[in-house]
C-alpha cells in the first residue's frame, strides 16, 4: 500500500479521479430499503444507463457503495452466535457507525477513499479485499439502514427509499442466503423471523419519512428508474458546463454543514424539488 492510502479509511489527497487537478465533491444520494428490496439493483440500473458499470473505476463519474462494507467486527461469541444464524445483522448495533460517517465526509471532501468487502459466508470484512473509491460527481450509498443514523442522514443530497411488499422481498432472500451467502433454508427463515422482519418494522421502515422520494417496486420501476436518470445525467451535464461555479463547488461543503445544523440554501434543495415534481406522478404520496 501507497504512503498515500490508508486502510479502510482515506488518504490525504483531494483529487478529481486520480487526478490532483482540481477538488471533486459529489452528490451524494442515500438508497435506503428493506432487505432483498431491490437497493443494489436499483443502483446498478442507475450505472449501467449512465453507462458507468462498465467504465474503469478510476474514471466513473458515478459510483456506488454499500453498507454492508461497515458491519463492525465481531466478538469471538458473536461470531459462534453468528455461525448459528442466530446474530441479528439487521440491527443498528451491527454497523460502525463512526466509519460510515468519518468515510462519507471524507467523500465529501474530495478525497479518494478504500473500504473493505465484506463476506457473507465469514460474516465479517475482508481487510485484505480493499475497494478503491475515486472522487466522484455522484456518490450511490446504499442498504437496509442507511436513514438510521441522523448525522449520516444529513450528508445526503437526496435520499431514496426503495419500497418493496414483504412476500417478495423474502421468496428474493431466501434463495439469494442459501445459494450465494451458504445458509440452510431453515436457518434462513429462522433469521428472517426472528431478526429481518422486527428490525425493518422497527428501524428500517420508519426511516421511509425521510425519503425524498419512495421507489415502489424497486428495479422493477422502470419509470421512476428512468426519471432519477434523467435527473443524474441533468446534474452531470450541469456541472460539466458549470465546472468553476461557487454553487456546484460548495454542495459537499453545504451537506457538511446540513450536519451541524447550518441548512443553506443549497444544491439540495433544488435537486429534490425538482426530482420531486418529475416523480409525483409514478411515486405514490408516503407522507
Amino acid at each position: 500500500m501507497g504512503d498515500d492510502e490508508v486502510f479502510n479509511g482515506v488518504n490525504n489527497d483531494a483529487r478529481t479521479n486520480g487526478s490532483s487537478d482540481t477538488v471533486k465533491t459529489p452528490f451524494v444520494i442515500g438508497v435506503a430499503g428493506g432487505t432483498a428490496s431491490g437497493k443494489s439493483t436499483v443502483c446498478k440500473r442507475i450505472m449501467e444507463q449512465l453507462g458507468q458499470a462498465d467504465m474503469d473505476h478510476t474514471q466513473r463519474q458515478v459510483v456506488t457503495i454499500s453498507q454492508d462494507s461497515f458491519y463492525r467486527e465481531l466478538t469471538d461469541a458473536e461470531k459462534s452466535r453468528a455461525e448459528k444464524g442466530l446474530f441479528n445483522f439487521d440491527h443498528p448495533s451491527a454497523f460502525n457507525e463512526e466509519l460510515m460517517l468519518q468515510t462519507l465526509q471524507s467523500i465529501l471532501q474530495g478525497k479518494k477513499v478504500e473500504i473493505s468487502e465484506y463476506d457473507y459466508r465469514k460474516n465479517a470484512v475482508c481487510p485484505e479485499k480493499l475497494i478503491t473509491i475515486y472522487p466522484a460527481d455522484v456518490v450511490l450509498f446504499e442498504g437496509i439502514l442507511v436513514f438510521y443514523f441522523p448525522a449520516i442522514r444529513d450528508l445526503f443530497h437526496m435520499k431514496l427509499f426503495v419500497d418493496t411488499d414483504s412476500d417478495t422481498r423474502l421468496a428474493r432472500r431466501v434463495p439469494r442466503d442459501i445459494n450465494e451467502r451458504g445458509r440452510d433454508l431453515e436457518q434462513v427463515l429462522n433469521a428472517y423471523m426472528t431478526f429481518v422482519k422486527p428490525a425493518f418494522e422497527e428501524f428500517c421502515s420508519p426511516t421511509k419519512k425521510f425519503a425524498d422520494v419512495v421507489i415502489p417496486r424497486g428495479a422493477d420501476n422502470t419509470v421512476a428508474i428512468d426519471l432519477i436518470v434523467q435527473h443524474i445525467r441533468e446534474f452531470l451535464n450541469n456541472r460539466t458546463r458549470s465546472e468553476h461555479s461557487p454553487q456546484l463547488a460548495t454542495c459537499g461543503t453545504s451537506a457538511l454543514n446540513l450536519a451541524s445544523g447550518r441548512a443553506e440554501e443549497n444544491l439540495q434543495t433544488i435537486s429534490t424539488s425538482v426530482i420531486s415534481r418529475q416523480l409525483y406522478s409514478v411515486l405514490y404520496d408516503y407522507s
